[in-house]
């Protein structure tokens, strides 16, 4: 593969692919909501070109992911990261995704702690573009070994180990077209997040936050499996798990804590869902459990932990209790979506976890994510409600930036203490 180099013969170094560059404009650019013939109406020779000046920057970013410099790598997987989180690059990819793939595999075999981070959240956007379909197995059937190799690898990078947890889960989600490779997959999962379970004697297990965080995360990806479960197999899970569950509620992390009460309301949901009767069991003791959690008011917990372990565990009892759900409204350009359960919940929350702020956009214009939650095909909007909708934009980003350059300019006056008492 052909490295850039500038003039002097030298690497140079690539710089994350910036907010600034990622246009929110992006709707005028996506393949589904126009044609060939309507973008050269709109945006013209212009449009074009800065197409592709954007496709070339993305070109440099690929050559450099096999950069000899970490630092230079770094700033490519970032660099398409970006990208692929905010705006539609199919086309692009589609013809450069083993290319992608390979560089991505390199390095996660031989990159250190966040190089293998961010490649496995590329590996993630990769296949979020790509969609379920023949392009994503064969990304996925490349990356998967070393995702688990990784994972089940104590002496490697716990952060790269934390990152495969998240990829594995997301990536299963997307490409992995074997049920039982899936139930394969949970396996793995358990056999970590189980690792935190409180010890039969009541004592917990001495870990550090990192490998927390690390069951975390298997644990997170594990409740993404259940989604798409059949309900034999939710029902096994059920009476393997959902006594046991609670034992992670007396973590001493609150990430912890709100990932087993969210798993546990989903497990509840499911169960309801295949018919599965728990009316005959005995849930006191958990109901008393997560009460206890929604008024919490430990003193040696900070604030913000009991705030926001308060709000999840008042719903995780509702869900429990009686099954409800408190249902939140996405709203992204001229359509609504109902996040009204606790499956479409984790399923989203997983989404947006890579694509950031992005996520608004991908519910409009990506068509698998769109499937997903079951939106149809992407809605075309006419040039009329997309000029608004770039005016509205326009006028408060204008608005946001002169507050700001007000209030920054208010406080470096109030803070300068050579300014006279008397100005003020």
């Amino acid at each position: 593969m052909h490295i850039l180099k500038n003039g002097r013969g030298q690497y140079g170094a690539v710089q994350p692919f910036s907010d600034e560059d990622a246009s929110i404009e992006t709707l005028s650019h996506c393949s589904s909501f126009s044609d060939s013939t309507s973008v050269a109406e709109e945006g013209g020779d212009a449009e074009r070109v800065a197409e592709e000046e954007f496709h070339c920057k993305l070109k440099v970013y690929i050559d450099c992911t096999v950069d000899k410099s970490a630092k230079t790598r770094q700033g490519a997987l970032d660099g398409l990261k970006t990208a692929m989180a905010t705006k539609i690059l199919y086309e692009f990819i589609l013809e450069r995704r083993m290319t992608i793939t390979d560089s991505i595999e390199r390095c996660l075999k031989k990159g250190k702690g966040e190089e293998q981070r961010a490649a496995a959240s590329l590996a993630c956007l990769l296949c979020i573009q790509l969609g379920s379909g023949i392009e994503s197995e064969e990304v996925f059937k490349t990356l998967k070994p070393i995702f688990k190799a990784i994972l089940s690898d104590g002496t490697a990078s716990v952060q790269a180990r934390q990152a495969c947890a998240t990829s594995l889960g997301l990536c299963t989600l997307v490409a992995e077209d074997d049920i039982l490779d899936v139930y394969a997959t949970m396996e793995c999962f358990e056999s970590l997040f189980t690792r935190s379970y409180m010890r039969e004697d009541g004592s917990r297990p001495s870990l550090s936050p990192a490998t927390t965080q690390l069951h975390t995360n298997a644990l997170l990806s594990w409740a993404l499996m259940l989604t798409i479960c059949d309900s034999s197999h939710i029902t096994a899970i059920i009476h393997k798990h959902l006594a046991k569950l609670p034992r992670l509620l007396e973590s001493e992390d609150v990430n912890m804590r709100i990932a087993a009460g969210e798993t546990i309301a989903l497990l509840f949901e499911l169960a309801r869902d295949v018919d599965l009767d728990l009316d005959g069991e005995d849930w006191e003791e958990l109901c008393a459990k997560l009460s206890a959690l929604a008024t919490d008011c430990n003193k040696h917990r900070t604030k913000n932990d009991k705030r926001k372990q308060r709000s999840v565990f008042r719903d995780v009892l509702k869900a429990v209790e009686g099954g409800d759900f408190q249902t939140e409204t996405i709203r992204f350009g001229t359509e609504r979506m109902a996040i009204d359960s606790w499956l479409r919940k984790r399923t989203y929350d997983t989404f947006r976890e890579f694509v950031g702020s992005g996520m608004n956009y991908h519910l409009q214009a990506n068509e698998f994510i769109r499937d997903v939650f079951g939106l149809g095909p992407p809605v075309l909007i006419d040039s009329a409600t997309l000029k608004a909708m770039k005016t509205s934009r326009l006028e408060r980003h204008l608005y946001n930036a002169a507050a700001f350059k007000a209030r920054t300019k208010a406080r470096n006056k109030f803070r300068d203490k050579r300014v006279d008492v008397g100005e003020f």
